[in-house]
């Protein structure tokens, strides 16, 4: 994977390196790439709130993915407002080009 973005030109080796070193879960959500920080959330749980299909607290109390999908049939603007609900921005939502949506 990490060959995979380098060569695609999307990352640079520094920005790749930093990636692996964070506590940072990715996934593909209905065609968006959503990125929990993991060191930034503090478990308000406004992302639950409003998306508990797609969100939900690990034993720990920080937001994780509920399930593996990368379904098309989830609500873009929904899951765009879940994510911009968090009030410590530890979700970061990317386009298909990469461009940063959110928050």
């Amino acid at each position: 994977m990490i060959n995979q973005m380098l060569r695609e030109g999307k990352r640079q080796r520094s920005e790749v390196e930093a990636w692996l070193l964070s506590n940072v879960d990715e996934q593909v959500v209905g065609g968006l790439t959503v990125r929990i920080d993991r060191d930034l959330c503090v478990g308000f749980g406004d992302c639950i709130d409003l998306a508990e299909d797609i969100f939900e607290f690990d034993e720990n109390d920080i937001a994780v993915f509920k399930v593996k999908t990368a379904s098309e049939e989830i609500d873009q603007e929904a899951l765009l407002e879940a994510c911009r609900s968090c009030p410590v921005d530890a979700i970061v939502v990317l386009d298909g080009e990469g461009e940063q949506v959110a928050p």
